[in-house]
């Protein structure tokens, strides 16, 4: 009798992962960009970093405090999502300014509307786009890797192109390296491309909407992407900006983007199809981190449209 089936509701497959361990692996995958940043940037990279990390948790902190709630921190999304806002913002930028958008990225997007799980928008780039709409200036200064920024103050430094802005010629080898300027944790690919290999062999995420989504980027550039049509420079617009960063880490979030294999191609396709519209006819030289927020916002739309039919709908509707 000890050996009987307990009848339970779903779901039924049992995993020894949880939302902890989970974070943790996503930490661990990042750490190979922020290797670079500092190493690019030198360490106001990891000033800025430390500031985003310790003011998310902070904030997430205080917000179950004030709610006598219980704490929340210890399943390090806060620290994921300090992170990648800390991997989103150009080095140059003032030390209030990851305060401020770990705020709005805990308090506004992610516990207004829940917490863990139910926010709508990833919470990195919903701060990183506030922070672009109420500081434009602040958050496209970039300077070029080796530049000698001050550690406390407003850097004293002369700004610099991205690749994507910039009129002059970058080789590929710098774009995939790392050494251009740009935001702290996007520049190198080959960092990135480390993270995406251990995030893939954790099982953590598919290779679904990250393909879809470069795979998009890169051939609408090339037909779209130069003079005419079919000669752009698909590889430089694959190499430059937050593309891998965006698609690897942000594009593949649990809660805001969808969990049905066909949903997940869909909306990798649609961020690509976003990104390089923006790219091509904005007046912005990037286009991945808006492509995200707006295709979180149709997730729910693709989910539903992809969803499997549940067995025995027919018959109850028929009933």
């Amino acid at each position: 009798m000890d050996n009987l089936l307990e009848v339970n509701a779903s779901p039924h497959i049992f995993t020894k992962n949880n939302t902890s361990i989970i974070m943790q692996d996503v930490i661990i995958a990042l750490l190979p960009a922020l290797v670079a940043g500092v190493y690019y940037f030198g360490y106001r990279a990891a000033l800025i970093s430390i500031i985003s990390i310790a003011s998310a948790v902070a904030f997430e902190h205080l917000w179950n405090v004030a709610f006598k709630k219980p704490t929340t921190i210890y399943d390090f999304s806060a620290v994921v999502s300090g992170l990648l806002l800390a991997l989103n913002l150009p080095p140059t930028v003032p030390t209030w300014i990851p305060v401020v958008g770990s705020f709005f990225m805990i308090i506004i997007v992610k516990m207004c509307f829940g917490g863990l799980g139910h926010n709508f928008l990833n919470p990195a780039l919903g701060a990183r786009g506030f922070l672009m709409a109420s500081w434009p200036a602040i958050m496209t200064t970039f300077v070029n890797p080796g530049t000698k920024l001050l550690p406390i103050l407003s850097p004293d430094a002369v700004s610099s192109a991205t690749p994507l802005a910039a009129e002059t010629t970058v080789s590929y080898i710098d774009l995939f390296l790392g050494n251009v300027a740009g935001c702290i944790g996007e520049t190198s690919k080959i960092a990135l491309l480390i993270g995406l290999v251990y995030l893939l062999i954790r099982k953590v995420i598919t290779l679904r909407t990250p393909a879809a989504f470069i795979i998009t980027v890169g051939l609408l550039s090339w037909i779209f992407g130069g003079d005419g049509y079919f000669n752009g420079d698909w590889l430089l617009h694959i190499l430059s900006g937050g593309l891998f960063l965006g698609a690897f880490f942000m594009a593949t979030d649990y809660s805001t983007t969808p969990v049905t294999k066909l949903g997940m191609i869909i909306f990798g396709v649609g961020c690509g199809i976003v990104t390089v519209i923006i790219r091509f006819a904005g007046g912005y030289p990037e286009g991945v981190s808006y492509s995200i927020l707006l295709m979180n916002v149709a997730s729910p739309l693709i989910e539903k449209a992809t969803a499997p039919r549940r067995f025995g709908k027919a018959g109850l509707k028929n009933a």
